[in-house]
């Protein structure tokens, strides 16, 4: 039998000494029977040391087969995300056009349609007169709807005209740069070091 007395109870209760029957454990304990305890030393306020162990889970075979198949899908998914993200402004521009285009022929300016009836004849002049060769058959119509839709849009066909000009001279250039370095293959390294080798 032990007591409790002191600032085990607080108020007016620490004055009174009370008989607590508490078990010290194993037996051996370190206080002498009869001896005061304090409220910290009583195993009823004393919380339980506790331990966790954190367990890693071992993933399934459902777990690894869809860790599989997302591995082996990965690849496929970014080059579609990069092919979206390349079509996706063409498809728009496109879908532009067309709006646009709609409107235009839904409210056609005053002489569109004699325009076009005549660019057309002109087209269909070109494959009457086109007689032998495919080649023929490619070039007189679109030469002849050119010339007439030239005449009928004059500021439109200068604008396409010098836009065709430039990117056909940047073509020429980079073809003619290709076929150089066709022919000399020596890179401009290779030119250094022989020049270097020699006194």
């Amino acid at each position: 039998m032990l007591k409790v007395t002191g600032s085990a109870m607080p108020g007016a209760l620490s004055i009174l000494s009370i008989s607590v029957f508490a078990d010290t454990g194993d037996g051996e304990g370190d206080k002498a029977p009869g001896a005061p305890l304090n409220r910290d030393e009583l195993s009823l306020y004393a919380a339980p040391a506790q331990k966790f162990v954190s367990s890693d889970r071992e993933a399934g075979q459902l777990e690894e087969r869809v860790a599989a198949l997302r591995k082996t899908a990965e690849p496929y998914a970014a080059w579609c995300s990069g092919t979206y993200g390349k079509i996706k402004p063409k498809v728009q521009s496109a879908v532009q056009f067309g709006s646009d285009t709609y409107s235009y022929l839904k409210n056609p300016p005053k002489d569109f349609y004699p325009r076009a009836g005549v660019i057309g004849f002109t087209g269909i002049l070109g494959l009457f007169l086109a007689r032998g060769s495919r080649l023929k058959k490619l070039v007189y119509p679109a030469g002849l709807m050119t010339l007439s839709a030239s005449l009928y849009y004059p500021e439109r066909a200068a604008a396409i005209a010098r836009s065709t000009g430039d990117s056909v001279y940047d073509c020429a250039v980079q073809s003619y740069a290709a076929v150089e370095k066709m022919v000399n293959p020596q890179s401009k390294a290779e030119k250094s070091n022989e020049s270097e080798t020699k006194p």
